[in-house]
């Protein structure tokens, strides 16, 4: 039983480190600059 909480344990972390990895690398290829975004909701602006 002990184990496979280990286990548990493991694959959660892994799944934790990987999903970071994801978010980061997300936000360092993101363009610089301004970004223009239109929808139902209107125009907004935003600057990065």
């Amino acid at each position: 039983m002990k184990q496979n909480m280990l286990y548990v344990m493991i694959g959660a972390l892994v799944v934790v480190v990987i999903a970071l990895g994801i978010y980061i690398y997300r936000e360092q290829t993101r363009p610089k600059g301004v970004e223009l975004k239109i929808d139902d909701k209107g125009i907004s602006i935003q600057q990065n």
